[in-house]
């Protein structure tokens, strides 16, 4: 059963919003200079501070969501960029860039359509 994100009043940066500007600012990164823009870093950071914040609101999977295809995307852009030398690393980073787009996106559609973007059974 999925939850619908509740309204939140009386707070002139809400949740919601933070969420927004975190993906926001994460697919700025990735488009103006790849996976380590400043952008990207800022949204990492924002994550994590805000991360405290979202706990037990229906965003905390957001910001897990994207911490997590930093971490994870960060590890396989390093792989491969060490696999170059074997002239795999371009098609493994590649592969690695659509898979950060593709979460990116998953995540952003699910916050617009007020679901998580972890599938919940």
């Amino acid at each position: 059963m999925t939850q619908a994100y509740p309204p939140e009043e009386g707070n002139n940066l809400s949740m919601r919003n933070v969420t927004h500007l975190i993906y926001g600012l994460f697919a700025l990164g990735l488009l103006s200079a790849g996976f380590f823009g400043i952008a990207t870093v800022a949204a990492i950071v924002l994550a994590y501070v805000k991360r405290g914040d979202a706990a037990g609101t229906v965003y905390a999977n957001h910001f897990d969501w994207v911490i997590k295809t930093f971490w994870w995307g960060l590890l396989w852009v390093i792989l491969s960029g060490l696999a170059t030398f074997i002239f795999i690393g371009w098609l493994t980073g590649l592969i690695a860039l659509v898979w950060i787009v593709y979460r990116i996106i998953k995540g952003w559609l699910a916050l617009f359509s007020g679901q998580s973007p972890v599938a919940e059974y």
